[in-house]
């Protein structure tokens, strides 16, 4: 059975696990993260696949593209917004263009994650930035069980892949008989075919309770995980639409580039209906306690509810 806490131990257990099964082309990389990815062990233990650059965002990426090229298969981890921005072009030059086989791990996605450093530790465009990048997937998991399962599958897939973490706050949603499926969406709850519920990342615990309430309402909802932001689940996702003829996304990211973007894209181009989008507005978010940010920054349960009431009634 797996024993983890949140999704930065469950990154740590699945690389240690991939290694102990004989993968000898991993490696992992640190910015100065080593202690924050909760990955102390998996150096003592292998201290030939760990390799520590210090904080230098820009020449750790450079690193994982060199030992790529090599035929290895580097993990690199660190704050999602020092990788993603700080790191932007050499992900996409080095990494993206020559689509060399780099799994990179951004920590303290969302505003949910920020809660002590404010805005600078609050990486609420991250997804938006590596779903724009040609060759790039991108996987944003719900909890630890989720995690654990897509950096195992990341493995598996040739090329780059960014997987989005978070701080150590985020709520447990699934349990170990959970089943990932990378590139496809999960059908959660499916109370009905009043309206449907998208939404990706940690939010999940909310999108549940969310649903849970409507349903106690008289608004039969469906509610569907989107683990997978890039390639999408474009089919799936259509027949949901079809099914339901309205939708609400839940995403702790700017609603501008993320899942709300993503699936009016799919709507658009294959089944239009009403959406409506719970998330960051376009705006520079405060720091605070986790929970509090979220509901001060119209992401609450009764914003998910409102949301979904305005479209029904």
């Amino acid at each position: 059975m797996c024993q983890y806490k949140g999704t930065r131990e469950a990154f740590a257990k699945a690389i240690t696990e991939l290694a102990d099964a004989g993968n000898d082309k991993l490696m992992f990389i640190s910015a100065d993260s080593l202690k924050s990815m909760k990955c102390t062990e998996f150096a003592e233990k292998y201290p030939q696949r760990y390799i520590e650059a210090g904080i230098a965002e820009q020449n750790s990426v450079a690193m994982a593209a060199g030992l790529a090229s090599t035929g290895l298969m580097p993990f690199i981890a660190t704050y999602a917004g020092f990788l993603t921005m700080r790191a932007c072009e050499q992900i996409r030059t080095f990494i993206a263009y020559t689509n060399l086989n780099v799994k990179i791990i951004g920590i303290n996605g969302g505003i949910f994650s920020g809660e002590k450093e404010g805005v600078t530790h609050q990486f609420f465009e991250d997804l938006a930035i590596m779903r724009a990048i040609p060759n790039m997937k991108v996987i944003v998991p719900a909890d630890d069980t989720q995690m654990y399962q897509a950096v195992k599958a990341s493995a598996e897939i040739d090329g780059p892949v960014y997987i989005r973490a978070g701080s150590g706050r985020e709520h447990r949603v699934f349990t170990e008989s959970h089943n990932f499926e990378f590139g496809k969406i999960n059908v959660i709850e499916s109370y009905g075919s009043d309206v449907v519920l998208f939404s990706t990342g940690l939010l999940m615990n909310r999108a549940m309770e969310a649903a849970r309430r409507l349903n106690d309402r008289g608004i039969k909802g469906t509610l569907v995980d989107v683990p997978t932001l890039k390639p999408l689940d474009s089919e799936g996702i259509t027949n949901i639409l079809r099914k339901c003829g309205k939708a609400v996304t839940i995403e702790d990211h700017n609603i501008i580039g993320g899942l709300a973007d993503a699936v009016a894209l799919v709507s658009t181009e294959h089944y239009p209906v009403h959406i409506k989008r719970v998330g960051l507005h376009d705006i520079f978010p405060s720091s605070g306690a986790a929970e509090e940010v979220l509901d001060h920054y119209g992401m609450a349960i009764d914003d998910i509810i409102a949301a979904v009431e305005e479209l029904c009634h």
